[in-house]
């Protein structure tokens, strides 16, 4: 069962429920591929940063240097994921290589002379994401806008899939041929998170070391806030990143920023909310005002909520820890007249026991993208 609602770039926002796949990854990935295949090839044909800049490089000695000790690294960290991402090829017939790349971005940057700004905009376009965290007395939410670059515009869509084992479940928003996820998740265990990206500094790219999707794949897996916290901040990291991880149950919302070298630095959420975008302010906002700051467009040149001709919010997000609801907004969130397409769609993780606090999900769709429901 699936269900579909505009996605405001002229496509829909799929949801897959691979339901419970065994092996040792494979599977997964290939239902995945087989399912999204069309979105998969469309999205990687239309990549100019894919096709311009990452396919040349990877042609030239360094470049094949680099892929190769990238794939050596987290093959052997991650095999059921890497197995995943060779079955999502499979599935959907693209080059394993076309999938690789776009995870070796900034270290990429390392190598490559930019030629024009246009270019560094593009290559960029994941570092622009913007959040807003809460947790007091009245209020224990996150919401986070979901930035990308034009590629990505209708090329999004959710995977749900069952352990092998069929002790958990996670619901993870996709960009289309990677893997879940790069962009925000829940899992039945009561753990949810949004990411964002860090630049990194020059000199701070470990090349060949472990990429960011392996480790935000390694998210939906985590069995509590700790668990969660010890996945993002052991790995030998090639790259820095920033997550922000919810314990739905605790009621709990922590940011751990991570950087190459196995650094990392932690700060909770309290009742004095912030705000990230690539830096931290602190604000006085409750869940409408989150949105509406969420949704700003006053600044033409670097407005919060974009919509091209470069970058594109492709949604935002909301996590609400005391109802326990993830909702995707499709369309600009200040606007008061959302319509949801699904209400509270599917329950993860009960695993026997009503006690347990899970978490819902819904997705809504403002009046400039009504939504449409189908059955797949």
């Amino acid at each position: 069962m699936g269900g579909a609602v505009d996605d405001g770039g002229g496509g829909e926002l799929d949801v897959f429920d691979a339901g419970r796949c065994g092996g040792g990854g494979y599977e997964l990935g290939v239902a995945v591929g087989r399912r999204f295949g069309e979105a998969i090839r469309s999205r990687m044909s239309g990549d100019a940063v894919l096709r311009r800049r990452l396919l040349p490089f990877a042609s030239t000695a360094p470049g094949r240097a680099l892929v190769d000790a990238l794939r050596d690294a987290n093959r052997a960290r991650y095999p059921r994921y890497w197995d995943e991402m060779v079955g999502t090829a499979d599935g959907s017939g693209v080059p394993l290589l076309h999938e690789l790349l776009p995870f070796i971005t900034e270290e990429e940057d390392q190598h490559h002379h930019r030629e024009d700004e246009a270019a560094a905009v593009a290559a960029d376009a994941d570092d622009d994401c913007s959040d807003v965290l809460i947790v007091g007395e009245s209020a224990a939410i996150a919401a986070h806008n979901e930035d990308a670059n034009v590629a990505l515009l209708g090329h999004t869509y959710v995977v749900k899939a069952t352990s092998p084992d069929g002790s958990s479940s996670f619901t993870a928003y996709t960009y289309a041929g990677e893997l879940p996820t790069c962009a925000f998740g829940f899992n039945s265990n009561g753990v949810a998170f949004t990411l964002d990206s860090v630049p990194p500094a020059s000199g701070e790219v470990v090349a060949g070391a472990i990429a960011r999707n392996f480790v935000s794949r390694d998210l939906l897996e985590a069995t509590s806030l700790e668990d969660a916290m010890n996945r993002v901040s052991s790995p030998a990291m090639s790259v820095g990143h920033s997550y922000n991880l919810m314990d739905v149950r605790r009621r709990r919302i922590v940011n751990v920023e991570t950087a190459s070298g196995n650094r990392f630095s932690v700060r909770e959420a309290a009742a004095a909310p912030f705000f990230h975008a690539n830096m931290y302010r602190h604000l006085q906002v409750n869940q409408e005002k989150a949105l509406s700051l969420l949704g700003d467009t006053a600044d033409d040149k670097y407005p919060i909520y974009m919509t091209g001709p470069t970058l594109y919010t492709l949604c935002t997000v909301l996590v609400d820890l005391d109802e326990a609801t993830m909702t995707i907004y499709k369309g600009n969130p200040k606007n008061r007249d959302a319509v949801r397409d699904s209400r509270k769609a599917h329950d993860w993780g009960n695993n026997g026991s009503s006690s347990k606090k899970v978490i819902n999900w819904e997705i809504c769709a403002t009046k400039t993208a009504y939504a449409k429901s189908k059955t797949m």
